[in-house]
């Protein structure tokens, strides 16, 4: 295992706190932990399972991830700090009780810096398997106590920061009778899909699994289906929903996304700095990723303290309330959402970040 503390790792040009890289061979586990900031309190992120294809790429995706953790528990307005795991390899093929066992003594060797929870790749029996060495994970199953699949305050999250940015835009807090484009139907997307509708909105969807679409269709036929998200994104919507995995938010897609609103699950939507300079300029309201996806957090977070489902969902609308006060910082400074999203949450780190130097 190894380290490295309060200093940049090499090529990344990373301000993390930590970064630990994890090895097991016997089990095949190649992980890596980054830990961004604990100025709040323990680091919190889910553990990503993908066949990355370096560990370079891993590292650049686990660096973002946590980051984008930190920001999103401060706006959440948790007590926790930012984190994210990723371990390398394919979950149907790899994954096993010994290496989620080896993985979780790793955990536990950080001391409670690093909670870790579900993601990609990972589930909450996969946490009941990790919690059997480490009592530093959350996101477990309802029958082992936990709170079960996040996905479910992700989807209901994201929805009420499309209500405010409906709100925001048309002036009503609903998407009835808007169209609205769902990319990716997996365990958050097709949840969503199913409060747009009751809603009363259109929606279209896509999914690189025909399976995923399938269920959708089988619950919902009057939704739309297109063949790619490329068709999603030229078609003719109100919202756009990236649900999927990041970056689908690039030079190419801003300049022919039809939609006037983006505002959807996935992590890192932005594929670089500036695109959100780039919707904005279009007059595309853009609702930051992490301050919109955070029920999930919320969920797990809550499960520390004994879970309460009802106390959470009520956490998880706020999302609305914490989405409207951004796009009216956005229109006070005269910056993109994204931007303002970004001072509230360095704003909110930095001050009660600062009262840990009162001794106590």
């Amino acid at each position: 295992m190894t380290n490295v503390f309060g200093a940049p790792h090499k090529g990344t040009g990373s301000s993390h706190e930590q970064v630990v890289f994890c090895q097991d061979e016997t089990s095949g586990l190649r992980a890596i932990i980054a830990i961004y900031s604990t100025a709040l309190g323990p680091s919190l992120g889910g553990t990503r399972f993908y066949p990355y294809e370096s560990e370079d790429e891993a590292l650049a995706d686990v660096l973002n991830l946590s980051k984008a953790m930190a920001y999103k528990n401060a706006l959440a307005g948790l007590d926790l700090g930012g984190g994210k795991a990723v371990i390398i390899g394919d979950p149907d093929a790899d994954k096993s009780e010994e290496l989620l066992r080896a993985y979780g003594r790793f955990v536990q060797s950080l001391n409670g810096r690093y909670y870790t929870a579900c993601d990609v790749g990972t589930y909450s029996e996969d946490m009941d398997v990790i919690a059997r060495e480490t009592r530093f994970v959350t996101g477990r199953t309802e029958a082992n106590g936990g709170a079960g699949d996040s996905s479910v305050l992700t989807a209901y999250g994201v929805y009420q920061g499309m209500r405010a940015a409906a709100e925001n835009l048309w002036g009503a807090p609903t998407l009835r009778g808007r169209r609205v484009g769902v990319e990716g139907v997996g365990k958050v997307g097709h949840r969503l899909v199913e409060h747009l509708l009751d809603d009363g909105a259109e929606v279209v969807i896509c999914d690189v699994s025909e399976a995923a679409v399938e269920r959708v269709r089988a619950r919902r036929p009057e939704v739309e289906v297109v063949d790619d998200a490329d068709a999603l994104v030229r078609a003719d919507l109100d919202v756009y929903a990236p649900c999927a995995l990041g970056g689908s938010l690039n030079d190419d897609t801003v300049q022919t996304l039809r939609a006037k609103i983006v505002c959807g699950a996935a992590n890192n939507q932005l594929a670089h700095p500036g695109v959100e300079k780039q919707l904005a300029d279009r007059g595309i309201l853009y609702a930051p990723d992490y301050v919109v996806n955070a029920g999930g957090v919320i969920q797990v977070a809550d499960e520390i303290a004994g879970f309460d489902f009802e106390r959470a969902k009520a956490k998880a609308t706020k999302i609305f309330d914490t989405t409207r006060r951004i796009f009216a910082l956005a229109a006070e400074e005269g910056v993109p959402p994204a931007v303002a999203a970004d001072r509230l949450a360095e704003r909110r780190m930095a001050a009660v970040g600062r009262l840990r130097g009162i001794w106590l």
